[in-house]
């Protein structure tokens, strides 16, 4: 599921963040930023599929 796969960009993204922080590398702190954003689109794509998938199934006569 992409859910999980968004919640470990942004898990990535978090610690490329924290690590450029330290470092004062700024280009890696900016890429752990674009990890944390993708992740969570992922994550709000995931979510869109899974309601748009439920509402299928509830409608008159859909096959479950």
């Amino acid at each position: 599921m992409m859910a999980g796969k968004g919640k470990m960009g942004q898990v990535k993204g978090k610690a490329k963040e924290t690590a450029g922080k330290v470092t004062g590398n700024e280009s890696m702190r900016a890429q752990g930023k674009m990890d944390q954003a993708k992740g969570k689109a992922g994550e709000a794509g995931a979510d869109i599929e899974d309601r748009a998938r439920k509402a299928g199934q509830q409608m008159p006569g859909s096959k479950k």
